[in-house]
């Protein structure tokens, strides 16, 4: 029976994943306060020019942090043992965004001294760019530890069949794929890492990972180059520069 294999995050992708996180309440905070600050001074009929700007300006870090939020989840991701920790750290970019908007767009169409102009048009503003913000929070496939580990044993068991049973494929550290072979057209001149399909996966920090379709098709065709993974060992790979 082959050996399952189990998706770990780096200590350096999880470092990353925790800068991205930062960055991304702090976008959030920025962006409930400016939401008070207009809550409080912009809901008025002589200054519905600003209200809307600020509605904007709200969107824009709302959506921001859900973008770098999310892209944090696929360095590290949750575990899906835990439900409500797993559902809460994959939509916290839906929920930050009901934050930032829902009582804005109370206040706005609850307020008595609004005219029905203003009301119409901010409200309006508002409702759209909390859908927005909210499509944009949303992860509709969120990752996952077990979905990671899914797909590396899938992915790894591929390998194997093209490769003569060998579990060696080369990467950069841009894109999102993998490739049999060194000699690639697509990482031709680039400097490149080998080593493991998991390997792959967690030392390029970037998320979900896939094999390059070129090296498929040609491992299929049987091109009648050497296989790559050789037997003999191979060296560790350096760390990668950044290209």
């Amino acid at each position: 029976m082959t050996e399952q294999k189990q998706f770990v995050a780096t200590d350096e992708a999880k470092g990353k994943a925790k800068q991205l996180r930062l960055f991304a309440f702090l976008a959030w905070l920025i962006a409930i306060a400016g939401e008070i600050f207009t809550i409080l001074k912009l809901i008025s009929n002589e200054t519905m020019v600003w209200l809307i700007v600020a509605i904007v300006v709200i969107l824009a870090l709302a959506v921001t942090g859900s973008l770098l939020w999310k892209k944090a989840n696929r360095l590290d991701p949750a575990s899906e043992k835990d439900k409500f920790k797993f559902f809460v750290q994959s939509q916290l970019g839906a929920i930050m965004a009901v934050l930032a908007f829902l009582p804005l767009v109370i206040l706005i169409f609850t307020n008595k001294d609004l005219d029905g102009k203003t009301k119409g048009i901010a409200g309006g503003i508002a409702v759209v760019a909390l859908l927005v913000a909210g499509i944009f929070g949303i992860d509709f496939n969120p990752p996952s530890v077990e979905k990671y580990t899914q797909q590396i044993n899938e992915q790894t068991e591929v390998i194997k069949n093209l490769n003569n049973g060998v579990d060696y494929v080369y990467w950069t550290t841009k894109g999102n794929k993998y490739h049999l072979y060194e000699d690639c057209q697509h990482i031709r001149g680039r400097e490149i890492a080998g080593g493991t399909v998991k390997e792959a996966w967690e030392e390029r920090k970037i998320g979900d990972s896939e094999l390059c379709l070129t090296c498929r098709k040609r491992a299929e065709k049987g091109s009648g180059n050497e296989p790559v993974g050789e037997a003999e060992p191979q060296p560790e790979p350096e760390e990668v520069e950044t290209e």
